[in-house]
């Protein structure tokens, strides 16, 4: 237990250093445009990285790091390797301004010190055995997707933000929020698909026929149920969660109506698309206002972007808690699944996301002001209206991100943001020698990270067994 105790603490350290590593990502751009002060910028950044704890309930991204290595290599003295160097490299990398990735450096240290142990205990690495390929292949791919994505997106929100014509503009507008709002629809209803899966526990029942082939028969009735039920769950947004059970309770007469009901009620987002067609609806206010009813000048459309880029900057924040707060818990999950405290991530405490979320916060509001300066100054000179479109274009592609429970680096979000609007102004307006030292940094951070664990899980193992 008291192990279990000491992991703990230092995950929330972890989460706390993440918070004040990864404050750059989400103040660099509000600073360096001048709209808040370094001070008032991190107690903006710090209070909306703490809203994301009611604004994601599913934790899809939690349970995605707290699987990423198989059960049985998931050990107390592993997730201590990996994040004893975890915490090492960030702060390494914080100290010298390196804007490294946070989520990657715990996901490196945490396989690292698996393989270590594995090798120790069995004499041999077979990767394919120790950690989920699938999930490990998905996290490698958005080292490289994510500020792609972020970059394409603020690409073409800052080529839409900088039209003259204000109703092209508008209906541009109009248009692409139905549609995400329509896609993070979708988004829920696939999530409580998933959520409706692990209920029936398909995948365990899976792993047992393989092993067990009389148990296709269950399997088999798992998956009837399962078809059965999917249908209803398009009609969340209409009914509510109390008559969708009622309605799949009618194709399944024995299910537990209450568990069911708390499965389904943690895919809902809807909150976060209200919030989403609140901001929609702010931005087209501001531009009808001031380019419409008032007369516009260059000081007035200035102070429009500088207002709004206050929006923006608190829809990073909640997109960097929602998303970087979650692996923290992934870990401490994995702690207690293996201390023997929880049988399963969805049996995770509430305690654990309320400081997990309050830790980040803490140490966002500690700042990160080695990597304000990169961020901010050194990839492209930034202007609040630049500011908007590449904040807006990291919210959003964190926000996706996270409904897919795909941890991403926020790190590599914001930096593939302001990248596409330089590239917007033109492609010299970056600096290409600057972005690609950050690539290398991004590229070497998970095997460093697990180099790193593997090496304090050798001496850890002779201190802790």
């Amino acid at each position: 237990m008291s192990l279990v105790v000491i992991i703990i603490v230092l995950a929330l350290i972890f989460d706390y250093i993440n918070g004040f590593h990864d404050a750059a990502n989400s103040i660099a751009t509000v600073v360096s445009t001048k709209v808040l002060t370094p001070f008032q910028a991190v107690l903006w950044a710090a209070l909306f990285n703490f809203v994301a704890f009611f604004l994601f309930k599913d934790h899809a991204v939690a349970n995605t790091i707290s699987k990423s290595v198989q059960k049985e290599f998931i050990t107390l003295p592993v997730i201590l390797s990996g994040l004893i160097a975890a915490i090492f490299w960030n702060l390494l990398t914080w100290w010298y301004g390196i804007p490294s990735s946070s989520s990657h450096t715990l996901i490196g240290g945490f396989a690292g010190a698996a393989i270590a142990h594995a090798y120790i205990t069995t004499g041999s690495v077979s990767l394919k055995k120790i950690v989920e390929s699938q999930y490990i292949i998905q996290i490698l791919l958005f080292i490289f997707l994510a500020p792609v994505i972020g970059m394409l997106l603020s690409m073409f929100i800052s080529i839409v933000t900088i039209m003259q014509n204000v109703w092209l503009r508008l209906a541009i507008i109009i248009i692409m929020g139905s549609l995400t709002i329509w896609m993070f629809g979708n988004f829920q209803t696939n999530k409580m698909a998933k959520n409706v899966e692990k209920f029936y526990k398909i995948d365990k029942l899976k792993k047992e026929v393989a092993e067990h082939p009389e148990k296709q028969v269950e399997l088999d009735a798992a998956k009837a149920k399962l078809n059965a039920a999917v249908p209803f769950l398009s009609n969340f947004d209409k009914l509510g969660a109390d008559k969708v059970v009622a309605q799949i309770a009618t194709v399944d007469v024995n299910v537990d109506k209450d568990k069911l009901k708390k499965e389904i009620a943690k895919a809902d987002n809807s909150i976060l698309r209200y919030c989403l067609i609140g901001a929609i609806l702010i931005f087209m206010i501001s531009y009808i206002y001031y380019e419409k009813i008032k007369e516009p000048n260059a000081n007035r459309i200035a102070g429009m972007y500088k207002r709004l880029q206050l929006l923006s900057s608190a829809a990073f924040s909640i997109g960097h808690g929602g998303n970087d707060a979650q692996k923290v818990m992934g870990i401490i999950g994995a702690a207690l699944i293996a201390g023997g405290q929880i049988q399963d991530f969805k049996e995770l405490p509430n305690w654990v996301p309320l400081a997990c979320y309050t830790a980040i916060g803490l140490g966002t509001m500690s700042g990160g002001w080695k990597i304000v300066k990169t961020m901010g100054t050194r990839i492209t000179k930034v202007t609040p209206l630049e500011g908007v479109s590449a904040e807006t274009a990291g919210a959003m592609t964190l926000f996706m991100t996270e409904q897919w429970g795909i941890p991403v680096s926020t790190t590599h979000t914001i930096t593939g943001s302001i990248i596409g609007v330089g590239a917007t102004k033109r492609l010299s307006a970056v600096r290409w020698g600057v972005t690609i030292n950050l690539l290398w940094a991004w590229i070497l951070t998970i095997p460093v990270s697990a180099v790193l664990a593997g090496i304090v899980y050798y001496i850890v193992h002779f201190f802790v067994k």
